[in-house]
């Protein structure tokens, strides 16, 4: 322990009770104490490019990495020294590799952009030195066309690996089959090892039937219950699979329907959107099985239960997300569930404790003054969240609608990523403790306006007029909310009668770099407002890019980094004529490609599961392998990686940011806790691996020690974070690729790479 416990007790930040030794190493692990002193404690150097991938023995004596530069090393946690450095072979990215447990940690397995998976034993090492650390893969899988984002071990089981590529393919590969697949002198399409085909699996909202490929991203398996599998990728949805209810392995020859999953998890605010853009670049679960954790490129971090059987947990339907924004289904809703006594909306019984309530009206009047303007939306945010998620349990119905409609009001004022979303969940569940809340009603019209949904918006200005037909400042909101909706109708005509005319404009002129990287040109179609990913956009016609690029260096001779690879190639076509080739290929070997589309059978929308908490302050767009994952044991820490070069850790439960450390010059992807002690490993886009331990001799909140900012700076760090989520101008090449860039903004018809990063 780098930290005297000794000197925590003294400190009263830790109380004693017995314990056995692993209980106690579960509690004091990650003890809030040692987090708060968690700073920069060694930089391993060992790679020559971004570190893509980062993983811990089980025992927690090694740590494994792989990069860029196509090497996999492999660390010693005593010494903090490089043990090992493999050349894999790969001849592109390595984005994951892992231990394979029960092995002596002899056996390694990586995944790379080159669609390859490759196994490497360790013991055919020679112990003389690293230079010799040369050795080739005891076995080579080829059977994925596209790139191998995630694998995924199994405890107990020493024989198996599974894949996660973006050719919308989740692969189980047995290491007692063969040294290679596919075998000599056969075709990819001929490797009977797909376990999960979602090639038709992509949905563009819930109510839609799967269509479109779903370029897979990321997988887990449940250390608790192995047979549960989690996967996630280019749209909005994770997925959780149990294994024993999958068809048989079978060979990639067919395109067919994906099967069934047992849950969708998905925030009820993102399962409409239809956004091809908004995808997951991780999810994970918990140690102990139970709940799921999803990252989004270009939203947050959100937390989710596994199983629809806690009270906090909540179950959506297609007609449930529609419902949300309705007057008259709140009210229905209320009359279904009139008998509010006893019981507050998070399904505990309350208990009017003095102490307690008197702290949460001290929490409510410091929101309060926060709304008035003395002090940050932030802080009265985090108010709300403390009597909400601290206390719920605790508070009658009367303190519940008032901090709900203060949270409500923070949050349009604030106007983070999502923060209108938010308070519309707080406006609805205002709303279903008093139906008759002009406040709420109010504030519900006002969120559903800055979602540009005018016509809800109208409706419930409407009701609030009527409810406060003498209070001047509620009239005054209301006019607001319908000279915005005005504003709208006219500007929809105005677009809709020039829309002729750009097409004619863009039908006579050339394409530049500018235009095919972005949706719009100059946002002059993008709809208005700060969070377009609302609007209802439509993608069915955008373009499918793809971006390759080869090094034609020699061996031996270093590539400058800094200038762009020597072969690049960009391949543009819509997707439709994308799928029509990807059929034709993959019909090409003489078996039959069926239809994702069932037309004699009617899709029934299915059910998914909805947040229940949101993650907040880092940003995660220029990347597409960036992780969040739980800390400690328990889990009782939620971290992510960020763009801007910093790591965030927050508290589970509540959402409360708790620290804030930079690990990077420019992003931060991968984050992996030790297994046993407090430790945290992260890498991203420098060659570097940080390691974070609480030596800081100062604890402190969210100032991260000397590698940390300060708290000052800490609003203004979370503020760049969300004007970058919410940047209007809408990428469609892969985020990586524009990281790969790292460009200024070029004017239009230009392109100025001036920093060529390997991501």
């Amino acid at each position: 322990m780098l930290v005297d416990v000794n000197s925590i007790w003294a400190e009263g930040e830790l109380t004693f009770s017995p314990f056995r030794v692993q209980d106690f190493n579960h509690v004091v692990q990650m003890h809030s104490s040692l987090v708060r002193r968690l700073s920069l404690e060694r930089e391993l150097e060992g790679h020559r490019g971004c570190v893509n991938a980062i993983a811990w023995n089980s025992e927690g004596t090694m740590l494994i990495s792989g990069s860029d530069d196509t090497r996999v090393n492999i660390w010693s946690y005593s010494s903090r020294k490089l043990m090992h450095s493999i050349e894999t072979g790969h001849s592109a990215n390595i984005f994951c590799t892992k231990f394979i447990p029960e092995t002596s940690d002899e056996l390694v397995v990586s995944g790379a952009a080159d669609a390859e998976v490759r196994l490497f034993n360790l013991s055919r090492l020679r112990r003389n030195g690293l230079e010799e650390s040369c050795i080739s893969p005891s076995a080579v899988f080829q059977c994925h066309s596209r790139r191998v984002k995630k694998l995924a071990v199994e405890v107990g089981n020493p024989n198996v690996v599974w894949s996660a590529s973006e050719d919308g393919t989740l692969r189980q590969h047995d290491f007692r089959e063969g040294a290679s697949c596919p075998p000599a002198g056969s075709s990819h399409q001929e490797c009977r090892n797909v376990l999960l085909d979602l090639r038709c699996g992509a949905k563009k909202s819930l109510a839609d039937p799967p269509k479109q490929s779903l370029a897979l991203k990321s997988c887990d398996i449940s250390s608790t219950r192995p047979h549960l599998l989690l996967v996630g990728g280019s749209d909005t949805f994770a997925r959780l699979y149990d294994r024993r209810m999958l068809p048989p392995l079978s060979s990639s020859q067919n395109k067919l329907p994906p099967p069934p999953c047992v849950n969708y998890f998905c925030p009820m605010h993102l399962s409409d959107l239809g956004r091809s853009s908004l995808h997951l670049t991780h999810v994970t679960f918990s140690p102990n099985g139970e709940e799921v954790l999803l990252s989004y490129s270009g939203e947050h971090v959100y937390l989710m239960d596994v199983n629809l059987v806690s009270g906090n947990t909540i179950g959506y339907t297609s007609e449930d997300v529609s419902n949300l924004t309705g007057l008259s289904s709140i009210h229905n809703k209320v009359k279904a569930h009139s008998s509010f006594s006893g019981v507050s909306l998070n399904g505990f019984p309350m208990r009017n404790k003095a102490a307690g309530l008197d702290k949460c009206r001290k929490l409510i009047q410091l929101a309060e003054k926060s709304l008035e303007g003395e002090t940050d939306c932030y802080y009265g945010i985090e108010s709300c969240n403390d009597v909400l998620d601290g206390h719920g349990h605790e508070i009658g119905p009367t303190l519940m609608h008032e901090c709900l409609c203060i949270r409500a009001s923070l949050l349009l004022k604030r106007r983070w990523k999502n923060d209108s979303h938010m308070a519309l969940r707080d406006c609805h569940r205002a709303l279903t403790v008093n139906p008759s809340s002009t406040r709420a009603l109010i504030c519900m019209a006002e969120a559903l306006s800055m979602l540009e949904k005018h016509k809800e918006a109208l409706e419930f200005a409407f009701a609030a007029q009527s409810s406060a037909v003498s209070d001047f400042e509620i009239l005054e909101r209301v006019e607001s909310i319908k000279k915005s909706s005005a504003a709208a109708e006219a500007g929809k005509t105005n677009v809709e009668s020039d829309r002729g005319s750009r097409a004619n404009y863009r039908a006579g002129r050339v394409l530049s770099l500018g235009d095919i990287i972005y949706h719009t040109e100059g946002d002059n179609d993008a709809p208005t407002g700060p969070e377009r990913e609302d609007s209802d956009y439509d993608y069915d016609d955008e373009l499918q890019l793809d971006f390759e690029t080869s090094i034609s260096a020699e061996r031996g001779h270093d590539v400058d980094s800094n200038v762009l690879p020597g072969n690049l190639n960009l391949r543009i076509q819509r997707r439709g004529d994308l799928n029509l080739e990807t059929e034709t290929l993959t019909g090409s070997h003489g078996s039959p490609v069926l239809s994702c589309e069932n037309d004699k059978v009617p899709y029934q929308p299915e059910m998914a599961i909805d947040m229940k908490q949101r993650y907040i302050g880092h940003c995660n767009t220029g990347t597409d392998i960036k992780q969040a994952s739980f800390i400690g044991q328990r889990g009782e820490y939620v971290a992510s990686g960020s763009d801007d070069g910093r790591w965030f850790i927050w508290e589970k439960k509540t959402g409360r940011l708790l620290k804030m450390l930079h690990g990077d010059d420019a992003v931060v992807n991968c984050i992996q806790c030790h297994p046993y002690d407090c430790v945290v490993a992260t890498s991203g886009i420098d060659s570097t691996i940080k390691i974070w331990t609480p030596n800081s001799p100062v604890p402190s909140i969210v100032a991260g020690g000397t590698a940390g900012p300060e708290t000052s700076d800490v609003l203004d760090a979370m503020e760049g974070n969300q004007r970058r989520l919410c940047r209007t101008r809408e990428a469609i090449l892969p985020f990586e690729i524009l990281e790969r860039f790292r460009m200024h903004e070029f004017a239009e018809g230009s392109f100025h790479p001036f920093e060529c990063t390997q991501s």
